[in-house]
């Protein structure tokens, strides 16, 4: 926890290769579908990849609902994507794909976040952290489960046919 604040990281490993989680992962529009806390999401601007895209996602924790403001800092294909929230919740965060075991990936969340005196700065960070930490867990099972199933839809038949 930081003075100010609190930085929660979560990881995961996915039974599919870095081109496959980033392709679920790049698909911002689609984060509704599997960050619980993630209500809609809408683009300020034409752009909806890489660095300078913006957006407002409608994010609702428990009884707090707020628009979080967050433009794309950095995007690297198959490695990374980070945020700068700008609304009423500040900080950064990010993304981060790694070889994992096997032929897995591992995906790693990272936010570093402040919140306003009337969500109780400080405190309310302090209380928030375990609640983070276990929702965006969750998200990244989604997201796993999401990417495990279009890799397997991507299969060919000799893919799913064994060793022969």
């Amino acid at each position: 926890m930081t003075a100010s604040g609190v930085d929660v990281v979560v990881s995961i490993d996915a039974a599919v290769p870095r081109s496959t989680l980033w392709a679920e992962l790049e698909r911002i529009e689609d984060h509704v579908e599997w960050m619980r806390d993630a209500i809609a999401i809408r683009f300020v601007g034409d752009r909806r990849r890489g660095v300078g895209t913006t957006f407002e996602c409608d994010t609702k924790v428990g009884p707090i609902q707020l628009t979080d403001v967050m433009e794309i800092t950095e995007w690297e294909p198959g490695s990374r994507m980070a945020v700068a929230h700008h609304g009423l919740v500040t900080g950064s965060g990010h993304f981060s794909l790694e070889d994992g075991p096997g032929t897995a990936t591992t995906i790693r969340w990272e936010e570093r976040l402040r919140f306003p005196w009337w969500l109780g700065a400080t405190i309310g960070a302090w209380v928030a952290r375990p609640v983070l930490a276990a929702l965006w867990r969750g998200n990244l099972r989604r997201l796993r489960t999401r990417a495990e199933g279009s890799a397997g839809e991507n299969r060919t038949p000799e893919d799913s046919a064994g060793p022969g």
